[in-house]
């Protein structure tokens, strides 16, 4: 059985590579500019490349901590999908005291 592959971004290039997962070789590199990549994830989608306002909001998700990795049989759970989104959940971050990764990753916000 080959080995399952998973998904890497690089955000300078707004570009995302599909890799074979390997515990032991964390450092991977963009093939086009040498930067580091960042492991997202088996469930990650990718938005088009044209798309700035998509790279800005998972840049600020991938900052954050927030990965796309596959439930048992749930997927990944919500994301946010905007920079709207993320500046309300980034609000209520800072009002209840709640840390900002568990507020990005809440479905609906409390009234």
């Amino acid at each position: 059985m080959p080995p399952s592959k998973t998904s890497y971004v690089c955000l300078p290039c707004r570009a995302s590579y599909k890799q074979p997962y390997d515990r032991e070789r964390t450092d991977r590199v963009c093939p086009r500019c040498a930067e580091a990549l960042v492991h997202v994830g088996s469930a990650f989608a990718a938005p088009r490349r044209r798309n700035t306002a998509a790279w800005r909001t998972l840049s600020v998700l991938l900052n954050a901590g927030v990965r796309f990795h596959a439930g048992c049989s749930d997927g990944p759970g919500y994301r946010p999908r905007t920079l709207r989104e993320v500046k309300e959940r980034m609000a209520y971050a800072e009002r209840s005291g709640e840390p900002f990764a568990e507020s990005l990753l809440r479905r609906e916000l409390p009234q």
